[in-house]
């Protein structure tokens, strides 16, 4: 972009979007009074939250340290810090990895129950666990004074940023991660435990294939009422590539896998292996538009009725592997709902030519089946001793026919949602009584959202901007009323409940699904008295607020702008639903959220008015700002300017030609003058070889530095092989080096540079482009030049021919 354009952005940047962002800029003074925020020294990259909901100390997980914070206090938090020695790091580097991955990133911190926190980290790229001591905070150590670790692999991925998922279930860890230190070996495992029971899945695409694991959930059964006596549960949600569709690009689909508590394996067939995983296709689609949405990015367990395990469901952040936008979905799915797909008939993967064979018969007992009450009964009280044809058929077919269906709470454009956390809240509808289910929503760019989901009704109460916008929010976590959120650099808390949170009299109105009301002497927001059978609709309220032809018929904006500017046009959404904008056909544009970014052209002068959707589907969209673009001509001075610039680059292209001119003239001059030297006697090719190739290189050695050398030609492929031999070429023109029977031919580049900058051959209407022709061409004579003294060396003589790259599909 040229200077006037960007200094009349900058200006355009700062005058135009501030009146329009008032909301943005309540909710950062809102943010600001409720938020408490930690500061620590020394500590980055926090990935993973432990909390003790007795004591309210919260355990972080850095880079090279593990922080205990109180909740409660806004006191100093103690630190442990467990880094990597430098002999381990230097030989981390050595592999080929960063210095940055070859630190200690804690991964995992999960309760012993003894007094203990089990703490993994990726210890340059070798994964190791050690104990922390929770009554002095320590790390515990061995005799000899050094900290007491055990192996990771398996329990902690090797590096920091790979996906992962861990839950502890009954004093055992379960893990979903990878387990070589190229990170192509994925499992799901009982990690710890013991020796003899701990298990993996099978190393096979039919079970694995490229996931990337998002959360995990231990289900247990009430052990009250749980007649069937059905086992306890471990549920595990990825991102995978279908190996079910055939198609010519991958394909990512979400899953949900299930494993038993009492699974040890088998006794012949699938030894030491899981002979419960099934796993079964997550489906979240919008059945209005028909768009699926098919990469998980978080998951979150919440139990509608607390103490009930049936009535789990699991809140899922979706995106989509083909949209280009940014675009995020929020589906839930209930245990119930699972567990029916769970029981239901198995896919055949197998073909056979073009036919799908005839599914094989399901044996009995079914095929990866937790232990229950009736399968003890029949003598099946250990997986040891199901029968080799059961677990055959469990070991080919651990996919599902059915898939878990859901449509979207809600579909968001031009956001990027990371983390999520659920609150549900009774509320009073008339007689009857349901939950509002409050969606926290952390962004990629440190915001937190807060919607209401009430029915198909939901409604955006707040959008709160916690963190600075290169910082991706990475955990929510609930804990008495409040949020705790953090980013990879800080951590803050916040109100999660209540109607205070809402300052507005339109917000608290939209909030009104969870019981909060305005109240207009107070000028603050707080919780309604509801009477029975009463039935308030919030559009109903918010109009109370202020008149419906305000709200929907925004004031037109004139905006004058020059050619070339990039112009953010805001657009202040209040529901969670869609935006979409009214523009002239031809036009430049990008959202941002509801906003939208305009390139001014020729043809981008005219009208603009974004409307949203902020009742039901079957009102109409209302207009929430209007602009009118006008462009102006441009001022004497930002022609000047441009001008100036102009002249500037044709200024430094001349100059830098000039240079490369001198620059090869100087080698020649040097290189006759060597040659003169030398004359009068025979020299041989390594003596000649000196004045181009260092002393420790030949002009055979592949770690020769040398342009000339054959381990270094320009062009050394063709078809995806490498060619060292000679042979007829065609007349192309590529840059290479290469010689024949007549001696060394240099091959003219001046074509090839022409072809690298294009439209560099056209001069512009200003002509800044003048002479860079002519410029090429001396560089072209002055090669020539340089190629008849090159062919006398002798040395060069028996190089190899290289081809021209090819490339095919």
């Amino acid at each position: 972009m040229k200077p006037a354009t960007c200094l009349l952005s900058a200006l355009l940047a700062l005058c135009f979007p501030l009146h329009s962002r008032t909301a943005a800029l309540s909710s950062r003074e809102v943010a600001s009074s409720m938020v408490t925020q930690w500061e620590f020294d020394d500590v980055a990259n926090i990935s993973t939250f432990l909390l003790d909901r007795e004591s309210g100390i919260l355990y972080l997980g850095a880079r090279d340290a593990i922080v205990a914070v109180d909740t409660a206090n806004k006191l100093k938090s103690p630190k442990i810090v467990w880094n990597v020695p430098e002999e381990k790091s230097r030989s981390c580097v050595t592999k080929g990895k960063t210095e940055a991955d070859c630190n200690n990133y804690i991964r995992l911190l999960e309760f012993l129950g003894d007094g203990r926190i089990y703490a993994c980290g990726t210890y340059a790229f070798d994964p190791q666990c050690a104990f922390v001591n929770i009554s002095n905070f320590t790390l515990e150590k061995s005799e000899d004074g050094r900290e007491e670790m055990e192996t990771g692999k398996g329990k902690c991925p090797f590096e920091p940023s790979q996906h992962y998922t861990a839950v502890m279930a009954g004093g055992i860890l379960y893990t979903a991660t990878t387990s070589n230190f190229l990170g192509t070996l994925f499992d799901i495992s009982r990690a710890t435990g013991i020796e003899q029971e701990r298990i993996r899945t099978e190393r096979s695409i039919n079970w694995l294939s490229d996931p990337e694991f998002v959360g995990s959930a231990f289900i247990q059964e009430d052990q009250n009422n749980n007649p069937m006596g059905e086992d306890d549960k471990i549920y595990f949600f990825f991102t995978e590539v279908a190996k079910e569709y055939d198609l010519y690009t991958k394909v990512k689909v979400p899953r949900v896998a299930r494993v038993c508590k009492s699974d040890i394996g088998g006794m012949k067939t699938l030894q030491r292996r899981w002979t419960t995983f099934l796993k079964a296709q997550l489906v979240c689609e919008d059945r209005g538009s028909g768009q699926r949405f098919n990469v998980l990015t978080d998951v979150f367990t919440k139990q509608h009725q607390p103490g009930d395990p049936s009535s789990t469901h699991f809140y899922g952040i979706f995106t989509s592997q083909w949209e280009r936008e940014e675009m995020s979905a929020v589906c839930v799915y209930s245990l119930e709902d699972i567990t029916k797909v769970m029981d239901g008939p198995f896919k055949e993967l197998k073909k056979s030519c073009e036919n799908w064979m005839n599914p094989e018969p399901v044996p009995t007992p079914r095929p990866g089946q937790c232990l229950n009450s009736a399968l003890k009964a029949e003598g099946f009280d250990s997986s040891l001793k199901l029968p080799d044809k059961v677990l055959t058929f469990m070991r080919d077919h651990p996919l599902m026919e059915n898939s878990v269906v859901s449509a979207p709470l809600l579909v968001r454009s031009g956001v990027t949602y990371t983390k999520l956390a659920v609150t549900l809240t009774p509320v009073s509808n008339g007689n009857s009584k349901l939950n509002a289910t409050v969606l926290h929503l952390g962004t990629d760019h440190g915001e937190l959202h807060r919607i209401a989901v009430v029915g198909p009704n939901a409604t955006l109460l707040q959008e709160l901007p916690l963190f600075p916008a290169s910082e991706p929010i990475n955990n929510i976590l609930l804990y008495k009323g409040e949020a705790l959120v953090s980013s990879p650099n800080s951590l803050v808390k916040l109100p999660a409940e209540g109607c205070t949170l809402y300052p507005t009299c339109e917000v608290c109105a939209r909030a009104r699904p969870l019981g909060c009301v305005w109240r207009e002497k107070e000028a603050a927001c707080s919780l309604a008295v509801t009477e029975p059978g009463e039935v308030l609709n919030p559009e109903d309220l918010v109009s109370r607020c202020g008149r419906s032809e305000d709200r929907c018929s925004p004031e037109m904006k004139d905006l004058h702008v020059a050619e070339g500017l990039h112009v953010l046009l805001p657009c202040v959404q209040v529901s969670p639903r869609p935006c979409h904008w009214q523009h002239p056909p031809q036009r430049h544009t990008r959202r941002h959220l509801s906003d939208l970014e305009v390139r001014v052209t020729l043809e981008s002068n005219g009208t603009y008015v974004c409307f949203c959707e902020e009742a039901g589907r079957e009102q109409p969209a209302c207009p929430r700002a209007a602009y009118r673009l006008l462009l102006q001509e441009p001022s004497a001075s930002l022609s000047i300017m441009q001008a100036s610039s102009r002249q500037f680059v044709a200024g430094y292209m001349l100059f830098f030609i000039i240079g490369f001119l001198v620059c090869g003239l100087l080698v020649c001059l040097v290189h006759r003058r060597r040659k003169k030297g030398g004359g009068g006697h025979s020299s041989s090719t390594s003596e000649k070889g000196r004045d181009l190739l260092p002393s420790s290189d030949t002009p055979q050695s592949p770690s020769s530095a040398s342009l000339f050398s054959e381990a270094v030609p320009f062009a050394e492929k063709r078809n995806g092989t490498l060619n060292g031999h000679g042979g007829h070429m065609p007349e192309r023109k590529c840059g290479y080096i290469y010689s024949n029977s007549s001696g060394l031919k240099l091959q003219d580049t001046s074509v090839n540079l022409a072809e690298g900058f294009p439209g560099r051959e056209r001069a512009g209407p200003e002509g800044e482009e003048e002479g860079l022709g002519d410029g090429l061409s001396d560089i072209g004579d002055g090669l020539a030049g340089l190629e008849e003294e090159l062919a006398k060396l002798h040395m060069l003589r028996g190089a190899p021919l290289a081809q021209c790259e090819e490339s095919s599909i």
